[in-house]
């Protein structure tokens, strides 16, 4: 079907051997985990390809490996769309936040989790009810460990983290608790006091240094992060110039994910012939600058 689609396009069936064609210039990478997506971005990388993946996992474990790379190679890589699917948040904190110092970033960045939550606020039903219903409708995978337990939003967290403050990326480093413990009464009883509870990432930083920290949060039900339901994402940035800003939008599927990809693929053309230090950082900030905290 495919090949009907675009009759004179070149399919290639080893990603490693397209990682490495003369004719490819950017590789885009939507296979995600750390096997074989990580070994065929570091040979796209290692032979001069720009990148633009989705691999939330790939950047928050192994972006210490990956971005130096892309730095000696003279080479991008684009990343929108692992966090918050089609949200600009890379972009918004990369560029559009770069003349203020970041305070906190706090997000409902797993949607899977936020649809759990709702559905128990709403109908009152149990965890496990829930999450079967989410199975069904395609929001969580057969095995969920990964969503419901904080591993998703710990990666969108700590690529955020290292954005906004300037340090590597620190995964192992951040505080996991997901929702499996939380029952209909935990909703009922937040709910009573005027609260909503949201399964949060969350990083700012103190004068003892970074926190980073995923965890179903307490939030006053006037806040409009408290309102974000569904499947939906929503992140809140705090800033010293432009204080609060918030960032709403679909969090996951084909359209928003493409939107984002799309997009990054776009950057790349435009800046293709610029050298590494005319480009906007990796993470936002000069290499020279980015120092654990």
């Amino acid at each position: 079907k495919a090949k009907q689609i675009c009759p004179n396009a070149a399919f290639i069936k080893d990603p490693f051997e397209l990682v490495q064609h003369q004719d490819v210039d950017v590789v885009v990478e939507l296979f995600g985990g750390t096997g074989i997506a990580k070994d065929a971005v570091l040979k796209a990388i290692e032979n001069g390809k720009h990148i633009v993946t989705a691999n939330k996992k790939l950047l928050a474990e192994y972006g210490n490996e990956i971005f130096p790379l892309a730095e000696e190679k003279n080479v991008m890589v684009q990343f929108e769309a692992a966090v918050a699917g089609g949200i600009p948040i890379i972009k918004a904190l990369r560029e559009g936040l770069a003349a203020n110092q970041i305070r906190s970033i706090a997000g409902i960045i797993n949607g899977t989790s936020n649809f759990i939550l709702t559905e128990m606020r709403e109908k009152g039903s149990a965890f496990a009810d829930v999450l079967k219903e989410a199975q069904a409708l395609g929001y969580a995978e057969a095995d969920p460990t990964f969503d419901i337990e904080g591993h998703d939003a710990g990666h969108k967290i700590t690529i955020m983290s290292a954005l906004a403050f300037g340090t590597p990326m620190n995964f192992s480093a951040c505080y996991l608790e997901g929702i499996s413990k939380l029952d209909s009464r935990d909703i009922k009883y937040a709910e009573e006091f005027g609260y909503r509870i949201k399964l949060l990432g969350i990083t700012r930083k103190t004068d003892k240094g970074i926190e980073l920290r995923v965890h179903p949060t307490l939030i006053p039900e006037s806040r409009l992060l408290a309102n974000v339901n569904g499947v939906m994402n929503a992140v809140r940035v705090n800033a010293d110039m432009v204080g609060e800003t918030l960032y709403y939008g679909a969090g996951a599927g084909a359209l928003p994910t493409a939107s984002a990809v799309v997009a990054d693929i776009i950057d790349i053309a435009r800046l293709i012939e610029a050298e590494t230090d005319h480009r906007v950082p990796h993470l936002a900030f000069q290499p020279s600058q980015v120092q654990a905290q």
